[in-house]
């Protein structure tokens, strides 16, 4: 018989900390847009903020995503 150990359970703190913090990026984004793209477009390691950009967009909103959908009681099978 194997034995589930469960993950213990998350403070709302974490959700709303990720949702705000995703709320940020993108209000962020949408307001430097012009001088993203304008300093991203210099070449030489230039390039590289968009992809930084990226990878911190995905940090935060997966960590809100899973906040979420734990708050909500839907888990992976395993």
């Amino acid at each position: 018989m194997s034995q589930h150990k469960k993950a213990p359970p998350s403070t709302p703190f974490k959700l709303i900390g990720f949702g705000f913090l995703s709320i940020t990026l993108y209000t962020t984004l949408f307001v430097y847009e012009k001088q993203i793209l304008n300093l991203s477009s210099k070449g030489k390691w230039f390039f590289i903020i968009p992809i930084l950009i990226a990878f911190c967009f995905s940090f935060v909103h997966g960590n809100f995503t899973s906040q979420f959908w734990d708050k909500l009681g839907m888990r992976a099978k395993s």
